[in-house]
């Protein structure tokens, strides 16, 4: 669909429709990926109805709050997190997509604890084994979620990947599957509630083949200004 002609305001109604249309009545939660974007766009975004923004860089999440740019929305880290950034987002961000690692899983429920609650992540996983990309190897997936019962201060709700760029929509039912083998296994302190996956190309795909949660950006946002 050629955007570039309407408002943000439109645009987020498109991409609603086109959600509800996929979901044929089941819940699915859009995540307006709004990195690179500035504060002002986003409260017109927050405005028009949108009440998840994702973002990917840490600093840029941190600047945009400051500046008052999600009022009246939740935010989602979507990027890669580092250890030592972690005390920027627990606490702040109402979802941390990106865990990929136990250690990290640990910083987060360590700092969480400190301030006496629970922080909600999902698991990414790295269903294409890419190189450039960060996320777990969907084996080594177990691991990490029965790790999760030891870890005060922190509760997966699910899982997240970004499939290939090249033919994404074959690697969804794997994920699926993924997610469904997993949820049955009823790990302590693991819900298994959201399955993240499809994003501005595939989003439709994504929840056709079971996402309940897609991250949409350059549909809404325009085309990325890279910083």
């Amino acid at each position: 669909m050629n955007m570039e002609n309407y408002s943000i305001e439109e645009r987020i109604a498109l991409v609603r429709e086109d959600i509800a249309r996929a979901a044929d009545g089941r819940d699915v939660t859009l995540v307006g990926v709004s990195k690179t974007k500035p504060a002002e766009l986003v409260r017109r975004a927050v405005a028009a109805g949108l009440t998840v923004l994702g973002e990917n860089y840490v600093q840029e999440f941190r600047e945009k709050a400051e500046a008052g740019a999600y009022e009246g929305a939740e935010v989602h880290i979507i990027g890669h997190l580092q250890k030592n950034k972690v005390k920027y987002v627990v606490g702040k961000a109402a979802l941390i997509q990106s865990v990929d690692s136990i250690a990290l899983l640990a910083e987060i429920g360590k700092r969480a604890a400190s301030l006496g609650i629970v922080q909600d992540v999902l698991a990414e996983v790295n269903i294409g084994g890419e190189d450039s990309k960060s996320g777990l190897d969907p084996a080594a997936l177990p691991e990490l979620l029965g790790a999760a019962g030891t870890v005060p201060g922190v509760r997966v709700r699910g899982l997240m990947a970004i499939p290939p760029a090249e033919g994404s929509a074959a690697y969804f039912p794997r994920l699926y599957h993924l997610f469904i083998d997993n949820k049955a296994k009823k790990y302590d302190n693991v819900s298994m509630d959201f399955l993240s996956m499809g994003m501005s190309e595939d989003y439709e795909a994504a929840i056709c083949e079971g996402a309940n949660m897609v991250r949409v950006g350059s549909l809404i946002f325009g085309p990325r200004r890279y910083l």
